[in-house]
């Protein structure tokens, strides 16, 4: 493989990731693929670009794999503590109240880009302390890293990775085993993780809170647009969106309401 990856093959993979997964890679990060094909050519004893890239139009699983290997999967329990604040004493409280005496009592959520499974088993734990007597949590969780998706199945994280985690929460819902902590059994049967791209439609319908946070910023403006629709189409009709700190849907013409409350910003889909 030459040292530089060309103009030519650059674009050939440039397009091809955008169109499977809508990962929009600039040149400010090219260094970050090159290496990423450096890397699966080593394992799949090449050396030939092209001739890797003719694989991946035939095979579909090595796609999954490269897909995979550029996404970034930074993640920890109660990242950005304000979201789940606002989770706790706004939106289950909203969503209580809209209910009303109705006889559904279940609370659909889906983390979607949920990475090696924090936030999702944040919500679960989140949701066992909080959420009102008689109701029942349903939690979906998808990424597009099969990798991360096994680590989360797991449900292990060692010592440096629990930080985080209340102390009380981490008594109730782990049990210490060597080298770190394993979440207990009726944590983890709340969540259903799943393979799942962005760049499709999940299935899911009658969502009543999506958290997809620093996902987007992997997207350009048309693959952004396109995401917000399908959340939109799987949410119930009063349901709420979650989406990075850092990220925004300002600009953006998309049906959503802004929701502002003294912990955290938001959006509500309102129909």
């Amino acid at each position: 493989m030459a040292d530089i990856l060309a103009d030519a093959d650059f674009e050939l993979y440039r397009k091809l990731i955008y169109d499977e997964s809508g990962i929009h890679f600039s040149a400010t990060n090219r260094s970050i693929l090159e290496s990423r094909l450096r890397e699966r050519l080593r394992d799949k004893k090449l050396d030939s670009l092209r001739g890797y890239y003719e694989l991946l139009l035939k095979d579909k699983e090595e796609l999954k794999v490269l897909l995979d290997s550029v996404t970034t999967n930074l993640t920890r329990f109660f990242r950005n503590q304000a979201h789940f604040d606002a989770l706790e004493r706004y939106v289950i409280p909203e969503l209580a109240k809209i209910r009303g005496p109705s006889a559904d009592r279940k609370l659909r959520f889906w983390s979607a880009g949920c990475s090696t499974g924090e936030e999702p088993y944040t919500v679960a734990m989140l949701f066992a302390e909080t959420l009102p007597a008689g109701w029942t949590p349903e939690i979906v969780a998808s990424d597009i890293s099969l990798k991360s998706l096994m680590v989360a199945k797991e449900g292990f994280y060692a010592d440096s990775r629990i930080q985080g985690i209340p102390d009380d929460y981490l008594a109730r819902h782990f049990e210490k085993v060597p080298g770190g902590y394993q979440i207990k059994d009726q944590v983890k049967r709340t969540v259903r993780f799943d393979y799942h791209n962005l760049k499709n439609d999940s299935g899911l319908r009658n969502v009543d809170v999506v958290m997809c946070r620093n996902v987007l910023i992997y997207f350009d403006e048309a693959a952004q647009k396109a995401t917000i629709e399908r959340f939109w189409d799987a949410m119930a009709p009063q349901s709420f969106l979650f989406i990075g700190h850092s990220e925004s849907l300002f600009g953006m013409n998309t049906r959503f309401e802004f929701v502002k409350t003294e912990w955290a910003c938001f959006y509500r889909k309102n129909t």
